[in-house]
């Protein structure tokens, strides 16, 4: 970056250059997942995966919650908790996340032991978390950009998968709808949040590596994944194994 702030359009413009260059839709992983190119326990495996990181987002805002210093900042990102939790048991994105592994024939008890993770996914949504705990508010808050990018990725998913999986339905694939509403929602509000208070050169170099960090945790995840059940297939012990 230059020695002199950006302006809040054109650090909005840096951000955005980080998800069209770094945001995991480019990864050969989701490529293939949307594509129709993978078997049924190669989805299995994503599906099973990315439950982890779906559990641990509420953690992870509960983490920064606790963090912040006002009743409006609280009661926005307190509605991001009742997304993913829901209000009431069988509510919200985890258990609908829940009803996409057991539309794909996984049992909900070990899904839900996290028996079978990889490790590298372990280590990149509890990085995530940590990251949260110990950043600044404002790089906290800039983690959480990769939403900006997430609809794109989410219409590909839900018309890719249905229209390559006949193992997939709609209403296997029901947690992404509530999805395309609230990540813009949230979005909306971190970014406005980011414009305003990322006024030095340092605080906006700051945010920008705190959204770097963001996708290389969505990124390494699917590494991870093409790596132990695509090519050229070592799954390490203890993880997920096909039937």
């Amino acid at each position: 970056m230059s020695q002199t702030p950006l302006s809040p359009e054109a650090l909005e413009a840096a951000l955005r250059q980080i998800g069209a260059e770094r945001y995991h839709n480019l990864h050969p992983f989701h490529r293939a997942l949307h594509g129709g190119q993978l078997n049924k326990a190669q989805v299995q495996a994503w599906a099973l995966n990315r439950y982890y990181y779906q559990a641990r987002i509420p953690a992870k805002d509960a983490v920064l919650l606790a963090r912040l210093p006002t009743t409006e900042l609280r009661r926005e990102w307190r509605r991001r908790i009742e997304d993913h939790d829901g209000s009431e048991p069988g509510t919200g994105g985890i258990a609908r996340w829940l009803r996409l592994t057991d539309g794909l024939g996984l049992d909900r008890d070990y899904v839900e032991s996290l028996e079978g993770l990889l490790p590298t996914t372990r280590f990149a949504v509890d990085a995530y978390v940590h990251f949260v705990g110990e950043k600044s508010i404002l790089e906290a808050i800039a983690s959480s950009l990769t939403e900006l990018f997430s609809p794109t990725i989410i219409s590909e998913r839900v018309s890719g998968m249905l229209r390559n999986y006949d193992f997939i339905t709609e209403e296997t694939l029901a947690y992404f709808t509530p999805r395309l509403t609230q990540a813009p929602r949230d979005s909306d509000f971190a970014l406005s949040y980011v414009k305003e208070h990322a006024r030095t050169v340092e605080q906006q170099e700051a945010v920008i590596d705190a959204l770097k960090f963001k996708c290389s945790v969505l990124w390494s995840m699917l590494d991870a994944l093409d790596y132990s059940y695509v090519a050229p297939g070592r799954i390490p012990p203890g993880a997920f194994q096909p039937s």
